[in-house]
């Protein structure tokens, strides 16, 4: 873009402290687009995203079906939720209990994970089962794959087998993606970044322009303590066992060199990851 103005598309590490940040673009004049999480109590233009209460409701539902599935409709379960200061973290939180509330899952232990961190998730999963004992839960919410990661390991370190306790995910990473083909976590969510990047660039081109906004890119509003921001909302997909070829693979995501390494290659056989 040559001319028009300047716009700001922001994703911030800590959705509170960016605020003074997209004031100070504003006070100077410059539109202002929160990406991936919100930025709040700040005067924004747009938000492009993941609704990420749904997300948390998917994986809510996924692993309460899992439970009943299994015979153990209310639970317990372990939760490790997200990064406290992240407020998609605290989104996931309320869209996932909203629907463990409902479906009457108890929760054993509940843990917020600073930084996101694999490691302290690990470390809060060693203390669920200290404080409940080995068989004191039947599944494990974890906000994302990275937390997910650290409670399969302290699972394994506790000697007990993750195929038989679901444990949820969140951003379809590949060491995620290995574990739910080799059945060690449940399930996760696919968040497709390319639309995500491309409905972000499409509204940031429109703005720098003076163009009016693509019908139909705004499909829903977010509050950030401030205001009621316009929002772009991109679908999010529940990945599990049986679909990883279709939407993970098939998208482009992922390819199956990625995934399918010597360790996992029999099971990419058995699921036709190709």
């Amino acid at each position: 873009v040559t001319e028009g103005v300047d716009v700001m598309v922001l994703d911030p590490v800590d959705s509170t402290t960016a605020g003074s940040l997209a004031n100070r673009a504003k006070e100077a004049d410059i539109p202002v687009i929160s990406y991936d999480r919100l930025i709040l109590d700040a005067d924004l233009d747009y938000y492009v995203s993941f609704d990420s209460t749904i997300v948390g409701e998917q994986q809510g539902t996924a692993l309460s079906d899992k439970l009943k599935e299994d015979g153990n409709p209310t639970g317990p379960i372990v939760k490790i939720n997200g990064d406290p200061k992240d407020n998609n973290a605290k989104l996931f939180k309320e869209g996932s209990n909203s629907v463990l509330s409902e479906r009457g899952v108890e929760v054993a232990e509940e843990y917020d994970t600073p930084d996101w961190l694999p490691e302290n998730a690990q470390r809060e999963m060693e203390q669920a089962i200290t404080a409940v004992g080995d068989d004191g839960f039947t599944g494990v919410y974890a906000a994302n794959d990275g937390t997910a990661g650290g409670a399969i390991a302290a699972l394994k370190a506790a000697g007990l087998d993750p195929k038989t306790i679901p444990v949820t995910g969140q951003d379809a990473e590949v060491t995620a993606i290995q574990r739910i083909i080799a059945g060690e976590q449940y399930m996760t969510v696919y968040k497709p970044i390319i639309p995500l990047a491309e409905s972000a660039a499409e509204l940031a081109v429109a703005i720098a322009n003076g163009d009016e906004v693509p019908e139909g890119l705004i499909n829903g509003e977010e509050d950030n303590g401030t205001e009621s921001v316009p929002t772009v909302f991109l679908e999010t997909i529940p990945v599990f066992r049986d679909n990883v070829q279709q939407e993970i693979v098939a998208d482009g995501f992922l390819s199956a060199s990625e995934i399918c390494t010597a360790q996992y290659a029999k099971d990419c056989q058995e699921l036709g990851i190709k």
